[in-house]
C-alpha cells in the first residue's frame, strides 16, 4: 500500500469525518455546559462515571478505569479530580480493604450538579447531532451514532 493508495486515501477522509463529527459535538456540548452549569465536558463525565459507581465487588473504579472512562491520561485524571475536589463536588478516601487504594465518590453537591447539567449536556448532544446531519460528509455517521446501544456490562 502506498500514502496515494485510494483505499488508503478514503480510510484516511473517515476517519477526518468522524474526527470532525466528534469535535463538533464536544465543542457544543462544552460550551453548552459551560455557559449554563460552569462544567467542562470532561468534568461532566468525570462526575457522571464516578455516579455510576456501588459498594461491592466491581463497585469502585481504580484510577486507571476512570482515566479510561473519560480519555485522560492517569495524571490529567488526577489533576480534574483535584479540581472537583477542590470545587466540593467529588471525595476521595482510602479503600477498606487495600490501604494503597485511593476511591473517589461524588458528593451530594456534585449528583446535584450533575443531575441539573444532564439535561442540557444531552439537549446539547441533540443539537450538535442534528446540525451535523445536515452535512452530506457527516449524515453516515450521525445515523450510525444514533443506532448504536451502549454496551451492557458483562
Amino acid at each position: 500500500m502506498t500514502a496515494t493508495d485510494p483505499a488508503l486515501t478514503a480510510l484516511a477522509q473517515s476517519w477526518c469525518a468522524l474526527s470532525l463529527l466528534h469535535g463538533r459535538i464536544e465543542a457544543h456540548i462544552e460550551r453548552a455546559l459551560q455557559a449554563g452549569h460552569d462544567l467542562s465536558a470532561r468534568e461532566y463525565s468525570l462526575l457522571d462515571v464516578l455516579s455510576r459507581q456501588h459498594d461491592g465487588d466491581g463497585g469502585h473504579l481504580q484510577m486507571k478505569q476512570v482515566a479510561d472512562a473519560v480519555v485522560l491520561s492517569q495524571s490529567a485524571t488526577t489533576r480534574l479530580v483535584t479540581r472537583l475536589e477542590d470545587r466540593g463536588l467529588l471525595e476521595r478516601y482510602l479503600c477498606p480493604t487495600d490501604r494503597r487504594g485511593i476511591y473517589t465518590n461524588v458528593t451530594a453537591e456534585g449528583l446535584e450538579l450533575l443531575e441539573a447539567a444532564r439535561p442540557t449536556n444531552d439537549a446539547a448532544l441533540r443539537e450538535a447531532l442534528d446540525e451535523a446531519a445536515k452535512n452530506p460528509e457527516l449524515a453516515p455517521l450521525v445515523r450510525v451514532v444514533e443506532t448504536l446501544k451502549a454496551p451492557v456490562p458483562a
